[in-house]
Parts: structure tokens; sequence; C-alpha cells
């Protein structure tokens, strides 16, 4: 019963919840609440994982009396950061400015395969001069170097980011005033947030319809303009997403709400990792079709489809989540 009481009270003043715990020691809630219910008793492997865990002796743990904590002399354990309020001032601004950033490399990505479009379908067009291979090949050329440009952004914004990564993969806790103030901003931002949602989604939703048009006229090198139209108009909806989206989620991570509380980092990190994987997945497709078989003006089909499997995707990640927590909590 002693040592139930003593992982309650270690837990309670650390502040965590009985699932909190469970996630750092990698056992089910159902496990943390036997022990504290003195259900059962902890191994000797979880008894050390608690002793770190905690920052106390081991001894502490198994004496059959409460008193006050030994703690270990291990230097190695780092206090938990903090934000001030000048920090968080100063990564609100990068976000602000990297969400710009974000946006455009994003947008890059998306239409740089439109000057290889309108080049291939100049130099098939009636009474064209061109060189075929030497149209499309200029127009890779452009493609490759809007792509790397954007990588570019990507980079350099990851390198920028780098003073601010323990906001991402780090507990930490916020001075006296931050809440107050990125919640005033949150507040302010929320039109400007729902706004671009709303704009982005109709544009995405409405891009087709120039592909459509064109699609009735018949006329090949239309088709294609249409079709560029088209990736242009859901490359301007997804540049809106992630340009609200960037700065929704900073504040966010310093609120930790959302998708960032503590209860859904797992959560949170779980549709990440599978997120990149589909992109990256999907990109590789994308090339991989285009490029065997040059099809170009066919396998842009790859995006529109992504984007449809992709809420799938993440709805079955979410009920897959969702079903192992259930269980754990068991």
């Amino acid at each position: 019963m002693i040592l139930a009481d003593k992982i309650t009270n270690l837990r309670k003043k650390n502040g965590w919840s009985q699932e909190e715990l469970a996630d750092k020691m990698q056992v089910s809630r159902q496990a943390v609440s036997k022990w504290e219910g003195a259900q059962t008793v902890p191994d000797l492997e979880k008894i050390l994982a608690l002793s770190r865990l905690f920052g106390v002796t081991t001894d502490y743990l198994l004496k059959d009396e409460i008193e006050g904590e030994e703690f270990t002399d291990d230097m190695d354990r780092e206090p938990v950061k903090r934000v001030s309020l000048a920090l968080a001032n100063e990564f609100l601004e990068w976000r602000r400015r990297a969400a710009k950033r974000i946006a455009a490399a994003t947008l890059l990505c998306i239409v740089a395969v439109i000057p290889l479009l309108l080049f291939s379908a100049a130099a098939e067009a009636p009474g064209s001069q061109g060189t075929l291979n030497l149209v499309a090949g200029a127009g890779l050329i452009i493609l490759l170097i809007l792509v790397a440009v954007a990588v570019a952004i990507f980079v350099s914004c990851g390198f920028k980011n780098a003073p601010f990564e323990f906001i991402d993969k780090e507990p930490f806790e916020t001075e006296y005033g931050v809440d107050g103030m990125v919640k005033e901003r949150q507040k302010a931002y929320r039109p400007a947030y729902a706004k671009s949602n709303i704009i982005a989604t109709c544009l995405c939703v409405l891009s087709p319809i120039p592909l459509f048009i064109g699609l009735f006229v018949k006329k090949e090198y239309f088709i294609v303009v249409m079709l560029s139209v088209t990736i242009l108009l859901a490359g301007i909806g997804a540049a809106l997403f992630t340009l609200a989206g960037v700065r929704w989620a900073s504040m966010q991570k310093l609120l930790k709400e959302g998708d960032y509380a503590p209860r859904d980092q797992r959560k949170t990190r779980v549709k990440e990792t599978v997120s990149t994987a589909y992109w990256l997945t999907a990109t590789a497709v994308y090339l991989g079709w285009s490029f065997l078989t040059k099809d170009w003006e066919i396998t842009w089909v790859v995006w529109p489809v992504a984007g449809i499997l992709f809420a799938v995707v993440m709805c079955l990640c979410n009920l897959v989540i969702d079903r192992d927590k259930e269980t754990r909590d068991r």
C-alpha cells in the first residue's frame, strides 16, 4: 500500500494524469491504475524505470514507510524548460514569417509541373516548329528548379526553427502572462484563420471547373491550359491552408491545445508520421508513373485522388489510435 501511495503522490506532484504516466512508462493506463490501487506491484525493471522517471532512489520507493523523497544524484536529469513571454513572442513572430515561406514552397511544389505541361502541349500543337524533346526538356528543367527552390525553403525553415524545436519535442512550462498573450492573439487571428480555410476549401472544390470547361471544348492545347489553371487553383488553396494552419498550430503548441494537448501528443506524432509517409509515397508514385509513361497530361490525376484518399487514411488512423487507446485504458 505504501508503494502505491508513493507512486500516486509522485505522479500528482509532477502534474501527470495516469494516462500520461502510462505513456512515459510505456505501459497501459490500467497497469498504472492497478499500481496505485495496490492491486499489483511493479516488477523490478519498472521500479528502476519509476526511480529514473521521478528522480528518486529505489530505496525510497521500496521502503515500508512514508517519508520525504530521497532524490538521486543523477545530474543528467534536465529541468523542464520554461517559455518566457519574450521567447513566446519571438516564436510566434518566427512562425508568422515561416508560414508565408512554407506556403510559398508548397505552392511551388504543386505548380512546378505547369511549365512542363504547357511547353509539351505547345510543341505538339499544329504549326509548332519546336522540337518536342527539347521543349519537354526545358519544361523539366524548370520543374526541377522550382522543386529545388521549394526544398531549399523547407530546409532553411527547418534550420531557423532549431531554437524552438523543444516546443515540439520536449515537455515545457509557460511563464506568467504567456497563456494570456497567446489567447489574445489567437482570438484576434481566429476570423482570418476561418476566412483562409473557407477560401482554401472553395478553391480546392471548384478547381476542377476549368478542366471540365477544357474537356467540353475538346482542343488539346486549350485542355492543357485549363488543366494548368486547375492545378494553380488547387495550389493556391493548399498554400492558404498551409499559411493559416502554421500560424494557428504555433498558438496551439504554446497553449497545449487541440492536437498538441498532452493527452493527444501521441496521436499527433502518429498522424504526422503517417502523413509524411503517405505524401512521400504519393510523390514517388506520381514521378515514377510520369517519367516511365511520359503521360504528364494524365498523371496529374494522382494528386486529386491522393487528396481524397488522404482523408480516408486519416480517418482510419484516428480510428486505429482511438481503439488502441480504449484497449490500453481497460
